[in-house]
Order: C-alpha cells, then sequence, then structure tokens
C-alpha cells in the first residue's frame, strides 16, 4: 500500500527553512519569443497558445523557480479595453490560472495568482481608487476560485494603489491562505516617498512577506526596504 503523500508545504512554511524563488518576467520572454505585442503586453496568448505558456512555465520551474505564477499580469479590465478585447477578460484570467495550476500540480510548486497596476491609478480622483478596487476584486475572485496558495501584487508606483491590492487580496483570501505584496520602485520618488517607508506601510496593513523590486538609486538599500524586522 502507498503511503499517503504529504502535504505541501505553504509559502510561509518554506520561508522558515530558507528563500522561495518566483520567477518572472512572462510578458518579456513572451514579446522576445513572437507571441506577445511590446506595448500593449496584454496575456491574449493563454488563449491563442496556451501550449506555450505552459512550456514557460516548466521551463522556468526547470531553471530553479519554486512558484509558478499565473500568468494575469496586465490582464485587467483596463489594459482589455485599450486593445478592444474586454470580452476576454474572464476567459483570459481563468484559462491563465487553469494552465499554471496544472504546471504547480504536476511539479510540486507552489502556485500564485496575480494582479499589478491599472494604470487609472490617480491619488487625487476617489473615482479612480473604486474603479482600482474593482478591477483588483475581479482577478483576485478568479484566483481564489483557482486555488491559489497565493496572490502577488507587483510593479505599483503609488503605495497607495498597491495599498487597495493588498486589502482586496486579504479580503479574498479570507484568511485562508498567505499574503504576498511586492513593492516596485517608483518612476518618482514623489510617489510613494522612500521605498522602505512604502514596504513597511504594507507591512503595517498585513502583508505577510514583501520583496522590493528595485532600480535602485544612491541612498536606497533594497534589502533594508524587504527585510521584516519581526523575523530576525
Amino acid at each position: 500500500m502507498n503511503a499517503p503523500t504529504p502535504p505541501r508545504k505553504s509559502l510561509l512554511e518554506r520561508l522558515d527553512h530558507g528563500p522561495v524563488i518566483c520567477a518572472e518576467g512572462y510578458v518579456f520572454e513572451l514579446e522576445r519569443r513572437g507571441y506577445l505585442q511590446a506595448g500593449a503586453f496584454v496575456p491574449e496568448v493563454v488563449l491563442e497558445h496556451p501550449e506555450v505558456v505552459t512550456q514557460l512555465h516548466r521551463d522556468f520551474v526547470h531553471a530553479g523557480s519554486d512558484v509558478v505564477e499565473a500568468l494575469t499580469y496586465y490582464a485587467h479590465r483596463e489594459k482589455l479595453r485599450v486593445i478592444g478585447r474586454e470580452q476576454d477578460l474572464e476567459p483570459i484570467n481563468r484559462r491563465a490560472l487553469e494552465l499554471a495550476k496544472a504546471v504547480a500540480a504536476e511539479t510540486g510548486a507552489l502556485f500564485a495568482g496575480d494582479i499589478c497596476n491599472t494604470n487609472i491609478y490617480d491619488p487625487a480622483d476617489p473615482a479612480s481608487h473604486k474603479a482600482v478596487r474593482a478591477m483588483f476584486e475581479e482577478q483576485v475572485g478568479w484566483a481564489v476560485d483557482a486555488g491559489v496558495d497565493f496572490v502577488v501584487g507587483e510593479t505599483f508606483s503609488w503605495a497607495q494603489e498597491a495599498l487597495i491590492a493588498l486589502d482586496v487580496i486579504k479580503q479574498g483570501e479570507a484568511d485562508r491562505r498567505d499574503h504576498a505584496a511586492r513593492c516596485t520602485r517608483p518612476t518618482s520618488r514623489a510617489r510613494t516617498g522612500r521605498v522602505a517607508d512604502a514596504c513597511k506601510r504594507l507591512a503595517d496593513a498585513g502583508a505577510r512577506r514583501r520583496r522590493a523590486q528595485l532600480h535602485p538609486r544612491p541612498g536606497d538599500d533594497a534589502a533594508a526596504a524587504a527585510r521584516d524586522p519581526r523575523r530576525e
């Protein structure tokens, strides 16, 4: 009789034993291979060439990634509206999650959802805050339906937009899963202030893991920005 398969370790459990690698750059690699159009970078490829996305997930795991992240970057309502494919919003998200989940299951990797900057956030316009939240709620809802281990929020220039994303992730996951938020280097220091301060705001709001993805400037400390003093 076969021994029962031990339960998979969560993100936080894995981090207790060392680093967890999450390979990314799907849109740039697929653009390099000719499956995405530079500029829009909307991942229609998950519908048009799903086998290519599946193989790229496998390639990333083979190269050492511990996480298979669904290719839902820029698969939000605003980006799809720009290219005239808003009707494909849900199919693209659900298919991307399905492809990533399958590869995660076959390789034993973690399965992550993904949301990103919306390009419509305006700190002075409350209506944009509401629209951003609605866009995140759509994507996080589909990710939770798919059974993700956690959700990554990435490439936010505005700290407040990242905080909206984190709040939606927390509500969607209903404390059943790990929270991950990534603080990306803004194009203007005025947008978020110091990166370390933005990461602290995310931690205070409930982010369980933060990673600083930075284009450093003199005086910036990427390690300090991402460090969690509660785990030292």
